[in-house]
């Protein structure tokens, strides 16, 4: 399940010893402002992955972790023939498991393979002035304080070898060590430049050895190091011009992988210029920077009109009047505003039974379901972790097992370790916020999801009195002699919280119901820790996408990409060719959703099937056979 992405990015120049003197700016800087992961699947230009988030970051250098390295470590135990991992996922979650059972539409469902390929799932960000960021440009701008053109090629190609090497940490060297052969100062700055230019995360000195100079380049203090955070005491020594705006704007493609873990891998190696990044191109792997610019101005949370996709759906089998019935639904409708099950987790304990464990405070709940052995597809070190905690409850024999620490089991343990067995609640504390709280916000996507398909069971898609609309910020209640004022687009439902008022009809007792089911008070959603309080919010039940367009494809070979992405057009690449009477029939789809919305639900009422793993698995499976 892949994905390609495309987003905005901001980086925040370094601050000079000038700088420094302005108490406003001795502020630390940050080395990124995390996007929150709330749930569109995908960032601004082309990246493909499911996870949903807002796209558009803001960097600034910061301290990399030891944890963060080992995160590198990790392998997939999914490797395999497809039914091995396809009979681990039968543990998994479906949709109506997680309350997702509703359609809006009238048409006939056929099926089709969601993500066969990673390239079939392409997320552009939409920026706030309604524009589609795209990667189209790999130039850098122009400014006259760069290195000369000469520093690209004083070096040889054996030295940029070894300093690419060095700089990768492919092998075990701690310096390379470059001959200044016509010594002059000149000539030992733009060694100097070069490296520094080529291969950011590289510091240079200037060495006497043997009568000769060399110009030694190495990492300043090993890979701990390389996102250093600089301060007043400790400035960058490479001064950012004043010309320039504060920050460098660029827009990130990435294929097949996490924003945060691209944004990390960025982060060992900047110096943060437009030139320095577009260096990065020659040797990172899976993304590409470009559309460099620099303005005064960062790039902030939130900054986003939504997210386009185009997608593709292979090997489908509906006939051609499903597929324009389908789609026409889709966009004159629209779909059911369900949470996506990526909300959810992928094994067989949901991320929504721990959040209902912390909100009733049942703290040995939530160690025992984050910490216990669970069947279904895990990496194989989680799994003998599970076992020796099952086995021996001993935090430091189970954390053994983990070569990789910063996974939440890895953290909860450290945690026990830290403040023992009967300290869960401060133990549970060392996880991450984000992290943590994603736990209780799953139970609320659980929640709203079941009311959501009892309202539309109940009353199907018309507004009704004493459903909730919002004015302004403010939900009101639909009165009888105002019903015909309002259509289902207008209609919102709340996620659980103390601060929201919920339907006048019988989906406000229904809410009770299944939180008092479940041992909560729905008059109570403040926690005794006050993270773990409820406010809510408000979610529109029907979202009706923007700019949708289909066609109908056919192929023969199943790896051939059906379109091509933002950097195959900037390597050239053509179209594909395909045939016109093909053994296979693909459905290319287009649309653009608000953020906090999820595609795989638009797709669900497209295909009007389950879009779990667990049961897009089992179509792999069976269509590799």
């Amino acid at each position: 399940m892949e994905t390609v992405e495309v987003n905005s990015v901001s980086l925040k120049r370094p601050r000079s010893e000038d700088d420094v003197a302005n108490a406003d700016e001795i502020k630390r800087q940050k080395i990124l402002e995390k996007p929150k992961a709330e749930n569109n699947s995908g960032q601004s230009i082309e990246n493909v992955t499911e996870q949903p988030k807002d796209t558009k970051s803001e960097i600034i250098p910061t301290e990399e972790s030891e944890e963060q390295e080992e995160e590198e470590l990790e392998d997939s135990d999914e490797d395999g023939d497809p039914e091995s991992f396809a009979d681990m996922m039968k543990h998994g979650l479906t949709e109506s498991d997680v309350g997702i059972t509703k359609f809006v539409s009238s048409h006939k469902g056929f099926s089709g393979i969601l993500k066969e390929r990673y390239s079939d799932f392409v997320v552009h960000e939409i920026g706030k002035d309604g524009r589609v960021s795209h990667l189209d440009d790999f130039s850098v701008p122009v400014d006259d304080e760069d290195p000369s053109e000469e520093t690209f090629t004083v070096l040889s190609d054996e030295d940029k070898q070894r300093l690419e090497e060095l700089q990768l940490f492919k092998n075990k060297e701690t310096s390379v060590a470059i001959e200044v052969i016509e010594d002059t100062k000149e000539k030992r700055t733009i060694i100097h430049q070069a490296v520094k230019s080529l291969f950011p995360g590289l510091e240079t000195k200037t060495e006497d050895r043997d009568g000769k100079k060399y110009i030694i380049a190495y990492h300043a203090a090993g890979k701990k190091a390389l996102a250093k955070v600089r301060t007043a005491t400790d400035p960058r020594k490479h001064s950012w011009p004043k010309s320039r705006g504060s920050y460098c704007h660029f827009v990130l493609y990435k294929e097949n992988k996490d924003t945060m873990d691209a944004i990390n891998v960025l982060s060992k190696f900047l110096r943060i210029t437009a030139q320095r990044l577009a260096h990065l191109n020659k040797c990172l792997m899976n993304f590409k920077l470009g559309n460099f610019s620099y303005k005064n101005h960062p790039l902030k949370l939130g900054e986003l009109q939504g997210n386009h996709f185009t997608v593709v759906l292979r090997n489908i089998t509906g006939t051609d009047e499903q597929i324009e019935q389908a789609m026409h639904s889709l966009r004159e409708i629209g779909f059911i505003n369900y949470y996506g099950m990526q909300r959810f987790g992928t094994t067989a304990v949901p991320t929504y039974q721990i959040g209902r464990a912390i909100l009733q405070n049942n703290w040995n709940e939530v160690m025992d379901l984050i910490l216990k052995p669970r069947p279904g597809a895990e990496k194989g070190y989680l799994v003998k972790c599970r076992e020796e905690w099952a086995k021996t409850k001993d935090p430091a024999a189970a954390l053994k097992k983990l070569p990789v620490k910063r996974c939440v089991e890895g953290q909860l343990l450290r945690g026990l370790l830290k403040y023992g067995m009967k300290n869960i609640i401060s133990a549970f504390g060392i996880i991450p916020r984000n992290n943590r709280l994603m736990y209780i916000h799953s139970y609320q996507s659980y929640v709203w999801n079941n009311m959501v398909s009892k309202r539309i069971e109940e009353y199907g898609l018309k507004a009704v009195p004493g459903d909730l609309v919002l004015k302004g910020a403010t939900a009101v209640h639909i009165e009888e002699g105002d019903v015909d004022n309002y259509t289902i687009h207008d209609v919102v439902m709340p996620l659980p919280g103390f601060d929201v008022i919920y339907p006048k009809h019988k989906i406000g007792e229904a809410y009770k119901e299944m939180l008092v089911a479940d041992n909560l008070d729905i008059n109570n959603m403040r926690h005794k820790i006050r993270d773990y309080s409820l406010s809510g919010a408000y979610r529109k039940i029907i979202i009706r996408p923007q700019n949708v367009n289909w066609e109908v494809v056919a192929y023969d070979d199943p790896k051939i990409p059906l379109f091509t992405t933002d950097l195959d057009k900037l390597e050239g690449k053509p179209l594909p060719v395909l045939p016109t009477d093909g053994k296979f029939r693909a459905l290319k789809m287009e649309f653009s959703l608000p953020p906090s919305t999820y595609a795989t639900m638009a797709i669900r009422e497209v295909l009007k099937m389950d879009t779990s793993i667990k049961n897009q698995t089992q179509l792999n499976t069976t269509w590799l056979r």
